[in-house]
């Protein structure tokens, strides 16, 4: 596919599985949750149910870990009729301190790509979460110098990029944005007439699948982040 990016000046990155390994976690987290509340439902009834109270509370606690541990305790309540005991409520508290105190692991060729491209582009990271955690992401991974801005939204909708795009005084025409996200990252973009790039990890939550997309929408898919530059 040919994608011209000859009037790109500002490159927006998704942050969770695009810098830096993410969802992993979060899985490896329902693993152990699942394990916690096996006495009282299968696994897959325990995964249906913790999957059904995140999305029921993505209103109220927007996305991240802070929420992911309130609803994995709410699930627990519901799967055991409140018969759940302190220490397993504890023991799912400790997931959750476990998952934001975990070491931030950069994606391979991250920091390379943005070593390239911040002499040439003005680089921003636009990511969903709980801010105090992804403030403290990105401090730690050690790449808040090559970013001239980082913003955390409340959710990733085509109303949300537009009123940024205006505030900060990006052209659309002059945006690109890279992400793992068809949903988040990518057609909201697409849709509002800027470019975009897929770079897919290789697991996504079961909220940011897509089953179909337009045959219409332009955008390039690449197998890593390393593979952008010669685009740009």
């Amino acid at each position: 596919m040919e994608v011209d990016y000859g009037n790109i000046k500002v490159i927006g990155f998704d942050a969770d599985d695009t810098l830096w390994v993410n969802e992993t976690y979060f899985r490896d987290a329902e693993e152990e949750f699942a394990a916690l509340l096996e006495g009282y439902e299968t696994k897959n009834k325990i995964d249906q149910e913790l999957f059904k109270v995140e999305i029921k509370n993505l209103e109220l606690y927007g996305y991240g870990v802070k929420g992911f541990m309130l609803s994995m305790v709410e699930a627990a309540m519901e799967l055991s009729n409140n018969k759940v005991s302190q220490k397993t409520i504890s023991k799912i508290l400790e997931i959750g301190k476990r998952m934001i105190s975990h070491p931030v692991e950069l994606l391979d060729g991250v920091e390379e790509v943005l070593q390239t491209l911040q002499s040439k582009y003005r680089l921003i990271v636009l990511t969903k979460g709980d801010l105090l955690d992804q403030e403290r992401k990105l401090e730690r991974s050690g790449l808040s110098k090559y970013f001239h801005h980082v913003e955390v939204l409340s959710d990733k909708k085509e109303k949300n990029y537009s009123n940024l795009l205006e505030h900060l005084e990006i052209e659309v025409s002059e945006f690109l944005m890279i992400g793992n996200s068809l949903k988040s990252d990518v057609l909201p973009l697409v849709n509002i007439g800027a470019k975009a790039v897929h770079v897919p990890f290789h697991t996504t939550w079961q909220h940011e699948q897509v089953e179909e997309v337009d045959d219409e929408a332009e955008f390039l898919t690449l197998h890593s982040l390393a593979e952008i530059t010669p685009y740009l």
